[in-house]
């Protein structure tokens, strides 16, 4: 049988969960398999023959295993959740209609109103620090529903984005008119996170929140450190704060 050789200087040598270890793994046993059945040296497979042995159906068949055993993914974008209700966990405070849209995430951290009526409803991975704090109105951002009637209208002054899709495509037309976005995916190096740093908009990544309500007055500790790749790769807590105003 072949080997595979990983090297974890450069790639890590830890896998972010039993799941995504079982993941790789059952991967990392299809490369084998497909390897010796080529019968040739590694660069050949890579730039010829995995093309005809690998296929999506080879994929499908770790991911059935998986759910099949009672995996459901956490959603990064709402819609995944929606779409595929079979592979991902119920996302729970969503009845569909802005006006009362909330998003809950278990690990949310929550506190009780302070003097100024200000609650500690979530945390996010800082990508850039801005000096002091940034407060607006939290208005979701979903679909390209949101984004043409945003295009056509004008987005409103003052408007956090709280968005679920971390790559950052639907939001592009319209980033530079936020003046803040809480996104729910992704790292500090994710797309969005990329597009906010160079628009200069301050931009959480990773968020965890509960109870924000659209059209709520929500404040971001954007003087908060950036997390670094170091903190990523070590699993260190590296998040700043998100306060809402009832």
């Amino acid at each position: 049988m072949a080997k595979l050789y990983i090297d974890s200087d450069k790639y890590g040598d830890q896998a972010g969960s039993p799941i995504v270890e079982a993941f790789h793994s059952a991967i990392k046993d299809i490369v084998r398999d497909k390897l010796d059945e080529a019968g040739v040296d590694w660069n050949s497979f890579v730039f010829d023959k995995s093309y005809d042995l690998l296929s999506a159906e080879d994929m499908q068949r770790v991911e059935k295993k998986l759910l099949d055993a009672g995996h459901r993914y956490d959603f990064s974008a709402v819609i995944s959740a929606e779409e595929r209700p079979d592979a991902y966990k119920p996302v729970e405070g969503i009845d569909g209609t802005d006006a009362d849209w909330t998003l809950e995430h278990p690990d949310a951290p929550s506190g009780a109103a302070d003097e100024n009526g200000r609650a500690l409803c979530g945390v996010g991975d800082n990508v850039v620090p801005y000096p002091g704090m940034t407060s607006g109105i939290a208005r979701y951002v979903r679909s390209t529903d949101h984004v043409m009637k945003y295009l056509s209208e004008g987005v409103p002054d003052g408007t956090i984005a709280v968005i679920d899709d971390s790559g950052g495509t639907l939001t592009a037309p319209i980033l530079e008119q936020f003046s803040g976005v809480i996104c729910m995916g992704g790292t500090v190096r994710s797309h969005l996170g990329i597009l906010s740093r160079e628009y200069g908009i301050p931009c959480f990544m990773n968020a965890k929140i509960t109870g924000i309500k659209e059209g709520q007055k929500v404040e971001m500790e954007t003087n908060a450190a950036a997390k670094t790749a170091e903190a990523y790769q070590s699993g260190t807590e590296m998040t700043a704060n998100i306060w809402k105003f009832d």
